[in-house]
């Protein structure tokens, strides 16, 4: 037997052996740095934007009343029907390190909460209920609702403010903005979804969505334009 043969074929089983190992490290560094660079909504990505994010509005500014929805001009544009099913929606939360609260999980979960089949360009406007002419410090939902449609606004639905969050990595830090109907809990609370940047990362919550909960008139809301506001805005582009 040819000893330097063997001595041979076992460097190269050795060498082979630790280019194997070299290749899976470099892999699942490869992998990490992936998932790092792609994760948007943690902590160290809020911090990292810091200097270059715009400060929330403040609630101190007068708010400018509406008087039509109509009149107010679009927030952010952002698209729906981007996901086949719930799961896969959360899932992409997920993916880019985006918060999801103990009860917007849930409600990402109901079977009420579905997602558009088509793909579809939605205006969004985000109007406070001081701006819609409330002057006490807290509000109804039911009444602040209401006054958004009396002005034209339609109710966002829920994809809304999932799709919002993965779509909206400049949040302002220190911005709450409320983004759909509500929907029931397993145990028939009603929720509504909040897009939000505390400081700590980007998060989806949701909050008492009961038609008597009481809202800080600062706090936004997404709307979209009802039918017949999207007619009205039509009509007076043509006069």
């Amino acid at each position: 037997m040819d000893r330097t043969a063997g001595k041979e074929s076992g460097y190269h089983t050795t060498q082979s052996g630790g280019i194997l190992i070299i290749a899976m490290l470099c892999t699942a560094c490869i992998v990490l740095f992936a998932s790092e660079a792609s994760a948007r909504c943690t902590a160290r990505d809020v911090l990292q934007n810091r200097l270059t994010l715009k400060p929330a509005p403040s609630a101190k500014t007068p708010p400018v009343l509406v008087k039509s929805a109509f009149a107010v001009p679009v927030w952010k544009t952002i698209t729906i029907g981007t996901f086949a099913n719930s799961f896969a929606l959360l899932n992409a939360l997920d993916a880019a390190g985006c918060g999801i609260g103990d009860l917007a999980g849930e409600i990402l979960a109901r079977p009420a909460f579905t997602v558009s089949t088509t793909k579809t360009n939605v205006e969004l406007f985000a109007v406070s209920a001081a701006e819609l002419g409330f002057q006490t410090d807290t509000a109804p939902l039911a009444d602040i609702y209401a006054r958004a449609q009396q002005l034209g606004f339609g109710l966002a639905a829920a994809e809304i403010a999932p799709q919002l969050r993965l779509q909206y990595f400049d949040q302002p830090m220190g911005e709450f903005v409320i983004g759909m109907e509500p929907i029931k809990t397993w145990t028939g609370e009603p929720v509504i979804l909040t897009v939000a940047n505390g400081g700590a990362g980007l998060i989806l919550i949701g909050r008492d969505g009961s038609a008597d909960a009481e809202i800080p008139v600062a706090s936004r809301f997404l709307f979209v334009r009802s039918n017949e506001a999207a007619l009205a805005k039509a009509v007076h582009g043509n006069q």
